[in-house]
């Protein structure tokens, strides 16, 4: 029987905060009390994430009471508990809000100090930046017309290199095409033999060019008439003579490779004596007198008996300039 009666007391009780919870609604018939709650709720979760992105949620201040502590407060009815938990989401939210502006405050705050400092630090990249109107009030970069001017004074320094252009050098090379021309004709005047010998006249015609001093056009010559008849009687010849030809135009390493060639393959030959007694004489002016020493031993080894005077003559000579001894 207690039983029912407690039962019969607590429907009564629900009954009872029921009317009065819509009495309350009756009141304020705008927005129900359950549904500010809620969106209060949501609201404070939704600052909690964005002011505590790591997770550190605020606790509220007021909780619902657990279900074994509702029997020791009887005097508190659902509807002071709501108001409660409204009023204190409302004193949490606004103390989010205004951490949130002062964050917000101090980040723009930190944002232009930023800029000025890299503004002070780099005025040249700050100025390219679009959104930078700092540093265009900078006075850094005032001179910037200076670089300019003294950039263009290099361009006007720069005008001198307008007598290289100038025809007037030109006339300087105008001398060398006359005298080449003039070269030309001398060398076309010198006859070309035409015995019907082909060997004889073409070291014939090697040896007048050599005679009128025309180095080049000899050399040429006579190295075409050693490889086309250097197994003649002729090839002796050439072969010395475009050695001659070689050492009197101021080239003794061609001429010393040119006499030893023709001693080398034409012992026999008719200018190979000659040949030896001119080699020595390029190892002297190419400063080697003890290879030139060498020559004139092997020249008088070998021909010293059928050695013509002027090729002795010529020997001694040298032999006294490489220092030979006796």
């Amino acid at each position: 029987m207690r039983h029912i009666i407690s039962g019969f007391s607590a429907l009564c009780l629900a009954t009872s905060a029921l009317a009065m919870a819509g009495h309350a609604g009756a009141a304020e018939p705008v927005v129900p009390i359950d549904k500010r709650v809620d969106r209060l709720e949501k609201e404070v979760r939704a600052v909690q994430r964005k002011v505590f992105p790591n997770g550190a949620p605020v606790e509220p201040d007021i909780t619902a009471a657990s279900p074994d502590a509702a029997p020791l407060a009887p005097a508190s009815t659902p509807v002071s508990d709501l108001i409660a938990r409204v009023t204190s989401l409302e004193s949490q939210l606004a103390t989010l809000t205004g951490q949130t502006e002062q964050n917000s405050y101090k980040l723009k705050v930190l944002e232009q100090k930023f800029e000025e400092l890299k503004a002070q630090l780099f005025p040249s990249v700050a100025a390219t930046e679009p959104g930078a109107a700092a540093p265009v009030a900078n006075p850094v970069a005032a001179p910037a017309p200076v670089p300019a001017a003294v950039s263009t004074a290099p361009v006007k320094v720069a005008a001198p290199a307008l007598p290289k252009a100038a025809p007037a050098p030109k006339p300087v090379p105008a001398k060398p095409a006359l005298a080449d021309e003039a070269r030309k004709a001398a060398v076309a005047a010198i006859e070309k033999p035409d015995t019907g010998d082909a060997a004889g006249d073409a070291y014939t015609y090697g040896f007048r060019l050599w005679s009128a001093k025309f180095y080049p056009e000899a050399q040429a010559q006579l190295k075409t008439t050693v490889e086309k008849y250097g197994n003649t009687s002729v090839g002796s010849r050439a072969q010395n003579l475009l050695g001659r030809a070689y050492l009197d135009d101021g080239k003794p390493a061609l001429a010393s490779v040119a006499f030893y060639e023709n001693y080398r393959k034409r012992p026999e030959g008719d200018r190979t004596a000659q040949s030896l007694a001119y080699l020595g004489e390029a190892l002297i002016q190419l400063k080697k007198p003890a290879d030139a020493c060498k020559v004139y031993d092997e020249l008088v080894k070998s021909y010293g008996t059928n050695l013509a005077s002027d090729l002795r003559t010529m020997m001694e000579k040298g032999r006294v300039r490489a220092k030979c001894g006796a």
